[in-house]
């Protein structure tokens, strides 16, 4: 009986807590908890359709580019907002590049967050990371990082 009541006891508090989670208060709780609750939506490029009869044939080398990256990236959803890296203006085609060193091609992705303390850079980062390894060939070298200057911790961010 005494070995059942302090179970209760220390129980109780645990079950108040859940209590308070509940409903609204998980609402107002996120947020709150928004880095950015009000992100500046930016307007869309236009898509390019660059289909042609040597896109099909597989005996014609087709280099990546800029555009092509940008297109793959850019319909990558927010985490924090219902919106793409494109109408944040996280990802642009200015940041990619491509360089053709000798046999290696590397893909340089630079994004910006939308605020200079953003939590979620690193998620962001692994997602844009994640999309390009599943979309291009694996002898491709992928490099993924923050533009320079436009987040606190950046130097942490880009080691991973």
């Amino acid at each position: 009986s005494e070995r059942r009541k302090r179970y209760v006891n220390i129980t109780a508090p645990y079950i108040r807590l859940s209590k308070r989670f509940n409903g609204l208060k998980i609402v107002e709780m996120m947020k709150n908890g928004l880095d950015n609750a009000s992100p500046v939506v930016y307007s869309l490029k236009p898509r390019i359709d660059r289909c042609s009869e040597a896109d099909f044939d597989e005996n014609v080398e087709d280099p990546i580019d800029a555009r092509e990256i940008f297109d793959l990236i850019r319909d990558i959803n927010d985490p924090e907002h219902p919106l793409t890296l494109e109408q944040l203006n996280v990802v642009q085609e200015e940041l990619i590049s491509i360089d053709d060193e000798d046999d290696e091609t590397i893909v340089d992705v630079r994004f910006t967050p939308t605020i200079p303390h953003c939590s979620m850079a690193t998620l962001i980062g692994l997602a844009i990371r994640i999309k390009l390894m599943r979309s291009l060939h694996p002898s491709i070298r992928l490099i993924v990082r923050i533009t320079p200057g436009t987040h606190s911790t950046e130097d942490a961010i880009n080691k991973q």
